[in-house]
């Protein structure tokens, strides 16, 4: 073997490689590092042998342990559930009322209802129950069917217009577009629940609506037109909308005529009674709670 050639700077021996007159030196590593890199491969090895590791065919190398972390998960949630069940159980065996009167399962209610909020709720009324366009704040104390404790719990067990046909709350504003009301007539009711909500209106309409909208619309929104909960009626004088962000002649005009009706399921299908409970009385503390 030829003896190779060494850089004349530094006097270190060089590979043989060279680009564009650049050199390179053939610079061992400090010792330290080497042996240190030999015990990570020496690690891994191991660390592969004890624990899963490696795919086989149709499963993977559980590795001498046994360990899994979704066993380790499983047990950590089996350890919460068995130290909360005194709690769930009470929870369980009361009413939402009596539950609000006990300050410790008041308080257990509202931190697991605000975690099964967190979970269940939030795509549609947003992780502060703010709502939105088409879906209600649970913060204001504006409820269409009523926002004292069992009010909120039998909305959150049955729904609202959800497939549990036997309890669901159930009402539907009908097309007044469909042969009930004429355009001009449906303009002139529009006008009249801008005047009654505290907007501005076209006087002469909204005088003209006033008649149409006790023939048609007093007997869900009352004469007064501040809702009937027994039919889900929302008031329409206290300037919150559902449906829209602000009351424009256009949007009630809209509404009137082709009305959208919201739908919120019966998670008596999908949750325990007593997981329910903890939410009505999370959204019944949010503020809005009767």
């Amino acid at each position: 073997m030829s003896k190779r050639e060494r850089d004349e700077i530094s006097g270190t021996e060089t590979t043989g490689h060279s680009w564009d007159g650049l050199k390179e030196l053939n610079t061992p590593l400090p010792r330290w590092w080497v042996w240190t890199f030999y015990a990570t491969i020496i690690w891994a090895i191991g660390y592969s042998i004890v624990y899963p590791s490696w795919p086989l065919l149709t499963t993977n190398f559980k590795g001498l342990w046994g360990w899994s972390s979704r066993a380790d998960v499983s047990r950590s949630m089996a350890d919460a559930q068995t130290a909360q069940k005194e709690w769930v159980d009470k929870i369980a065996a009361a009413d939402v009322d009596a539950i609000n009167a006990d300050e410790n399962l008041r308080n257990f209610a509202i931190a697991g209802g605000a975690a099964a909020f967190k979970v269940n709720c939030v795509q549609c009324h947003g992780s502060g129950a703010a709502g939105a366009v088409g879906y209600p704040n649970l913060n204001d104390n504006d409820w269409l069917w009523g926002g004292k404790l069992a009010d909120i719990y039998t909305t959150i067990q049955h729904g609202i217009r959800s497939t549990d046909d036997s309890t669901t709350r159930d009402s539907a504003m009908p097309a007044f577009a469909d042969g009930v009301l004429d355009a001009t007539q449906t303009d002139q009711v529009a006008n009249y629940v801008l005047k009654i909500s505290g907007n501005e209106a076209d006087e002469a309409a909204a005088t003209a609506g006033a008649q149409l909208f006790t023939d048609n619309c007093a007997s869900c929104h009352g004469a007064d037109g501040k809702g009937m909960r027994d039919f889900g009626a929302p008031n329409l004088t206290d300037g919150i909308w559902l449906r829209f962000d602000a009351p424009t002649k256009e949007n009630l005009v809209a509404q009137i005529g082709k009305p959208h009706h919201g739908l919120m399921p019966a998670w008596a299908a999908k949750l325990d009674d007593a997981t329910i409970k903890q939410l009505a009385v999370y959204v019944h503390s949010l503020g809005g709670g009767e």
